[in-house]
């Protein structure tokens, strides 16, 4: 049986709702669920919420991650929730790990404990997101907020491979986030990135914009994290609104409240389809093993479907698909100036000759002038 550890001191709402999240999880995913954390706290929420202190195992961890924790004071802890649950996975006793605690302290753990993918540089934040015709994902959505052009190739093809296996999407279309479609928009940063994802072996349609995540058009969205996380946080605080106004607009008077009850059931349809708490958790991809970040202020049914992520992922063996894809390239061929890079380079190197020549002939004349 898959055994997924769950750190139960990370969160807002932690130890409460992690704890019954993984209740549900054991009762409804038919894996098991080590609870990883502060015993005596662990033992105290089993006992509240379940018959039985023994339904969940719990793997003691003297010490918790503040969320507000920098990722340098969390790797200092060496009895920690994440890192004893990182260990256990490097050892192979769990299949994945999820956490709803500090993402920075989630990241800098999970690398030190377990390593990168080979040739993969940095691990990405990938987030599944709702579209007109189906999901689709944004990589990087805030793991990396400086990036270079290759990183952005390693993350369209993470989020190509994690699309393709798990969200089952046949030849997933890959897009780079940007200000506009034409060639000339973006910024140098995703104009080099463009033309590296152009060479390698996706689907890959060019520059998409912010209207165009959700509308069906792009399956992967690639960007840096920083551009990623602001992007992700305006999604959910305009569904947020969106839902808000509805429920004001229904709650004026009689009429409205009527109208109400006719259209719930297409209404509560709309909703399930807005929530991102369907979702649960984000992969962090790139690592060398299975580790979801749930959302800091997860509830009981996030934390289920944080699991449930983790679960997919391992059953689709997603690192190994990564690892296969990015091996393809070759262990330099990130590393390497694809053909229109270098013609680009030169041409600039030409024409800087050739300004500087014109530039002296000027300066010359000048001269005889002078003369």
């Amino acid at each position: 049986m898959m055994r997924i550890a769950v750190d139960a001191m990370g969160g807002d709402r932690a130890p409460a709702a992690v704890v019954e999240g993984a209740l549900l999880a054991q009762k409804d995913l038919g894996i098991e669920v080590l609870l990883v954390g502060q015993k005596d706290v662990v033992e105290a929420e089993l006992a509240r919420l379940s018959s039985s202190r023994s339904s969940l195992p719990i793997m003691p961890a003297s010490q918790a991650v503040a969320m507000d924790e920098s990722p340098s004071a969390a790797l200092k802890k060496r009895d920690s929730s994440m890192k004893v649950a990182f260990e256990l996975l490097k050892r192979g006793e769990i299949q994945a790990f999820v956490s709803a605690g500090n993402s920075g302290a989630m990241m800098a753990t999970g690398m030190f404990v377990l390593g990168n993918l080979p040739h993969v540089e940095r691990p990405a934040i990938l987030v599944v997101v709702p579209t007109l015709t189906h999901a689709a994902v944004i990589i990087d959505a805030g793991a990396n907020v400086d990036c270079k052009p290759r990183h952005l190739l390693q993350f369209a093809l993470m989020g190509s491979v994690y699309a393709e296996n798990v969200l089952e999407i046949t030849r997933p279309r890959v897009g780079v986030l940007s200000n506009g479609e034409e060639e000339g928009k973006g910024n140098d940063l995703t104009r080099a990135a463009s033309e590296q994802i152009a060479t390698a072996p996706l689907n890959f349609i060019g520059y998409v914009e912010g209207r165009d995540i959700c509308s069906g058009k792009v399956d992967v969205v690639v960007c840096d994290g920083f551009t990623g996380n602001v992007t992700l946080k305006t999604m959910e605080g305009v569904a947020h609104f969106t839902v808000a106004v509805l429920k004001d607009a229904f709650r004026k008077n009689i009429v409205s409240r009527l109208g109400y009850l006719l259209s719930r059931k297409a209404l509560r349809e709309a909703y399930a389809r807005l929530d991102h708490t369907e979702y649960g958790g984000a992969p962090l991809l790139g690592l060398d093993g299975v580790a979801i970040i749930a959302h800091g202020g997860s509830g009981p049914k996030e934390i289920k479907n944080a699991i449930r992520m983790a679960r997919e992922a391992v059953s689709h063996d997603v690192n190994r698909h990564i690892r296969e894809v990015v091996e393809e390239l070759g262990e330099n061929a990130v590393d390497k100036f694809p053909g229109k890079i270098w013609r680009r380079i030169r041409s600039k190197i030409e024409t800087f000759g050739e300004k500087n020549a014109t530039e002296g002939e000027e300066r010359e004349d000048k001269g005889d002038e002078k003369g």
